[in-house]
């Protein structure tokens, strides 16, 4: 093993998938307040892919203007703890841990630095490598805005748009659990993948239109800002709102109007912009959830670390069901991981 330097992606500037170059890169060393990990998997995300391209334009101003402050991409992350600073007690080496880089990115990489008290979670022995890889993307951004932005409740009329991918998947089954009334807008072929995470009506999008039907929702989630606040607020009821992870200008701007000028509202949030104590909270709770069965993740693809741009190519297809899971480590084949409810390996 190398100590000094270590297999990583880099981005050196915006563009497409091609990139993405793997290389050799100094082994990152933690400070008295942080942990070094082993990733073993990490995730791959139509998120991570928007940020590659540094669009929309104004992301810029956080991530980089001409190019990507944090050079390696990657947020979601599973391995264990290889080193530990002199000031950290929570956790000891050899531990498995699982969380998300959030803004910092770093995670298509063999080892990630980060803060102890981060968010950073023990991985329970029945969340496997694969799995808790991803966790941190779909599972509680859509965590965030159903629960604790939209505060669905029992008999709400709740839409999924984009049902069929990491969020979406998430969604459908969070609102569920929630007690929502769940209609999952996808591809006709992906029907019965939403049908059995729980999805009540599903609509396919190559042959209806949700915003002309006669159905009226108390929340539309947009979990790929295709259809913007204008097109959904007639499906919307007279206090209804429309929640997107995807910012747009537009979305700025219909936010601001119907803060003062509507009882329909558009709503954006960064959920990785919440405070790490806020981050973990909600990471706790959607834990849960998976520990008594309520939430199950969704894989599509698994490639390894150096055909990282083969991942963000398929992404950039728009044919991604569920999440993309990226094998940082040949460590890998050593672990059990707990069975999903798919898997392809590419």
């Amino acid at each position: 093993m190398n100590k000094e330097k270590m297999q990583a992606i880099r981005v050196r500037k915006y563009g497409p998938a091609s990139v993405l170059e793997a290389t050799w890169v100094a082994r990152p060393q933690p400070a008295a307040d942080e942990v070094l990990v082993k990733v073993i998997t990490s995730s791959a995300t139509t998120a991570d892919a928007m940020m590659r391209t540094g669009k929309p334009w104004f992301g810029r101003l956080i991530i980089g203007l001409r190019k990507p402050k944090s050079p390696i991409p990657g947020t979601g992350f599973a391995g264990y703890v290889v080193e530990t600073g002199s000031q950290v007690r929570n956790f000891r080496v050899g531990d498995p841990v699982f969380g998300e880089t959030t803004i910092g990115f770093g995670a298509n990489a063999e080892y990630l630095r980060l803060k102890a008290n981060g968010v950073l979670l023990p991985l329970p022995e029945t969340l496997g490598f694969l799995e808790a890889a991803s966790f941190c993307d779909g599972h509680l951004t859509a965590y965030n805005y159903l629960k604790r932005l939209g505060g669905v409740k029992p008999g709400d009329q709740v839409l999924i748009n984009g049902a069929s991918g990491s969020l979406g998947t998430a969604a459908v089954q969070i609102a569920r659990y929630l007690g929502a009334e769940v209609t999952a807008v996808c591809s006709g072929r992906n029907a019965g993948l939403v049908k059995s995470l729980g999805a009540n009506h599903v609509v396919d999008y190559t042959k209806e239109d949700f915003t002309k039907s006669d159905r009226r929702y108390d929340l539309i989630f947009d979990t790929l800002g295709k259809r913007s606040f204008a097109d959904c607020r007639r499906v919307l009821k007279k206090e209804g709102t429309y929640y997107s992870p995807v910012l747009k200008f537009s979305l700025l701007a219909q936010m601001l109007f119907t803060r003062f000028f509507s009882s329909k509202k558009a709503v954006f949030e960064a959920t990785g912009l919440l405070s790490g104590g806020q981050l973990r909270g909600l990471l706790t709770e959607v834990l849960e959830l998976q520990q008594a069965g309520k939430l199950r993740t969704v894989i599509d693809r698994q490639y390894p670390l150096a055909r990282l741009s083969e991942a963000h190519q398929y992404i950039d297809s728009g044919h991604k069901k569920g999440n993309i899971i990226i094998i940082n480590s040949e460590d890998f084949t050593s672990f059990q991981s707990k069975p999903i409810l798919k898997q392809q390996t590419t």
